[in-house]
């Protein structure tokens, strides 16, 4: 076979249904008795969520700024196998990315990178014959690019849908395979806070089955799977095939994964793993200690502030943090699990709940975005991840601010859009901070956690 089926769904802004479009046909693909695979393109760690809910497989991210384009082929090419069809929802706008004068770290850059075929998702309301116009920019302004049709999203009826369609058929010469009308008004329900517990609940079973509903009313199903057909991507593996270390090692590192802490790239525990180290993982939210004989500690971010209550009750469970942490245990705390170790979280209605303690301040939430974007980190001296100058990449997103009431020392150096800063919190084996790391943008990282292991002693493991 020299064909696969993929497609990339863009979108023509954020917020034109690119994620409600990816869902529904997602679901209507897996009725139809095919296995799907979903991706995302950017560092998301939601809407990933989602496609595992509908799929049944583990969604990836697909990240051309974080990773280099080798490692984003391999990532498809690790995510698709024995998939019969691979769906990659795009991120904002088709070509928006990390530079505004090139493809850097747009979706029109991974479905390059994929040699993709596109779908694009245009917002149609109030508009006619102009949508051709819209589409046909997209169409020039990267001609690389393969957008193979058009999804109108928004439509005031059927009627109107038909007037979008010829204009963007006559003039684009590629196919409008279906629509949404605008009184259909789908939204993604808990799009974020709520929304781990209620789909590992399953609560939100129905609703996918009402979007692949909408989606084969009004959409060509038969047409797309026809405009999926790409040619087999040649992957050249060297990031996670390639590196294996020696087993004797015997290095298990313990991972905290819950609906509180679940923030993780699928690719940062198969490189730890690759390395050598048997992932343990625990639940906190369930009252799981950090469990006996690990040599390492992964705190993942999530949304410890839903769930502050909960863990300042588990008292047995914070000593267990602060013991391990305390023995020397290599620990890194991205985000969520960095504010799970300060002294209290003070939630948006001014309660203040006692977290582990281990770093001095608390941590306050806010309704306001407080940072967003891809960061630039290199290590401080004494950052055992980060050791000798090695830098990675990653990124910011959250709504709460540190506030220390004691000096310490910083973790990393970061540089983003609005410059370079000190950032995270470093104390011997503790590195902590708010910034999310991908491991695949430096897996030197990785190599160097699995020796700071190496070196705990049998002495230091936890009893």
């Amino acid at each position: 076979m020299n064909k696969q089926r993929r497609i990339v769904i863009a979108g023509t802004g954020s917020g034109v249904g690119k994620t409600t479009i990816t869902i529904g046909l997602m679901a209507a693909l897996k009725r139809r008795g095919l296995t799907v695979q979903g991706f995302k393109c950017g560092p998301d760690y939601i809407d990933p969520t989602y496609h595992t809910a509908v799929t049944g497989r583990v969604s990836r991210n697909l990240d051309s700024w974080m990773t280099s384009a080798n490692t984003v082929q391999e990532i498809y090419d690790r995510g698709s196998k024995d998939a019969d069809i691979s769906i990659i929802e795009g991120v904002m706008g088709f070509y928006d990315g990390k530079n505004p004068k090139t493809n850097t770290g747009s979706t029109a850059e991974i479905s390059l990178l994929t040699e993709s075929p596109v779908i694009l998702v245009v917002n149609c309301q109030s508009m006619a014959r102009s949508a051709a116009a819209i589409v046909k920019g997209f169409q020039s302004l990267d001609e690389k690019v393969n957008i193979v049709g058009v999804v109108a999203n928004k439509v005031g009826s059927e009627g109107h849908y038909k007037l979008v369609k010829i204009a963007i058929e006559q003039e684009c010469g590629i196919p409008v395979i279906g629509y949404l009308k605008r009184e259909d008004n789908i939204n993604i329900p808990e799009r974020h806070l709520g929304l781990i517990p209620s789909i590992e609940r399953g609560e939100l079973d129905s609703f996918f089955e009402i979007l692949a509903d909408l989606i084969e009313n009004s959409i060509d199903i038969n047409q797309l799977l026809r405009l999926t057909e790409a040619p087999v991507l040649e992957v050249s593996p060297e990031l996670l095939t390639e590196v294996r270390c020696s087993p004797e090692k015997n290095i298990s590192i313990a991972v905290a994964k819950d609906a509180a802490f679940h923030f993780y790239y699928p690719e940062n525990l198969e490189l730890l793993e690759a390395y050598g180290a048997n992932i343990v993982y625990f639940s906190p939210l369930a009252g799981e200690k950090v469990p006996e004989g690990v040599k390492g500690l992964y705190i993942g971010g999530g949304f410890p502030e839903e769930f502050a209550e909960q863990l300042a009750e588990n008292i047995d469970v914070k000593l267990s943090f602060k013991n391990a942490i305390e023995t020397g245990i290599p620990t890194l705390a991205e985000c969520g699990g960095f504010m799970y170790l300060t002294e209290e979280i003070e939630t948006t209605d001014g309660s203040k709940l006692s977290m582990v303690g281990l770093i001095p301040g608390k941590v306050k939430m806010q309704k306001k975005l407080a940072a967003l974007g891809y960061r630039e980190i290199t290590g401080n001296k004494g950052n055992f991840l980060l050791e000798g100058q090695v830098e990675a990449k990653g990124h910011e997103f959250h709504y709460s601010t540190f506030e220390a009431n004691a000096s310490y020392e910083h973790a990393y150096e970061t540089k983003g859009m609005r410059g370079t800063k000190q950032e995270g919190y470093l104390n011997q084996n503790l590195i902590a901070g708010y910034t999310h790391f991908h491991f695949a943008s430096n897996p030197t990282l990785v190599k160097n956690w699995i020796e700071k292991c190496v070196e705990i002693d049998e002495t230091n493991l936890i009893k």
